[in-house]
């Protein structure tokens, strides 16, 4: 079954810099595009990056651009999201999916948590 393994988040001061990891299976990983949400308590789930599996189309929202970069490496069916010049409001459950714009799959892994705080 479809499965997604979310790892690498953490408590980090503002500023600072984390890279996440998600480890895909369950699908044909090299057909579909990969792309990062983030989900705040209370909040409903939100796009942050996303990638088509030949890199040539990526997205990031209003709140990442310049500040992070997804890519992926398709032999490991792994998508990344390297988090730069993090600040409080980053502050988070970080998960990935399939899909550009929408998700591609109603199974979700456990996420990982971003704390960004002095």
């Amino acid at each position: 079954q479809v499965q997604f393994v979310e790892s690498g988040g953490g408590l980090v001061q503002p500023g600072g810099s984390l890279r996440l990891s998600c480890s895909a299976s369950g699908f044909a990983f090299i057909s579909y595009a990969m792309s990062w949400y983030l989900q705040a308590p209370g909040k409903e789930r939100e796009l942050v990056a996303a990638m088509t599996s030949t890199g040539i189309r990526v997205y990031y929202g209003d709140s990442s651009k310049g500040r992070f970069t997804i890519s992926s490496y398709n032999a490991k069916h792994t998508v990344y999201l390297q988090m730069n010049s993090l600040k409080p409001e980053d502050t988070s459950v970080y998960y990935c999916n399939a899909g550009f714009t929408t998700h591609a799959f109603g199974s979700w892994g456990q996420g990982t948590q971003v704390t960004v705080t002095p």
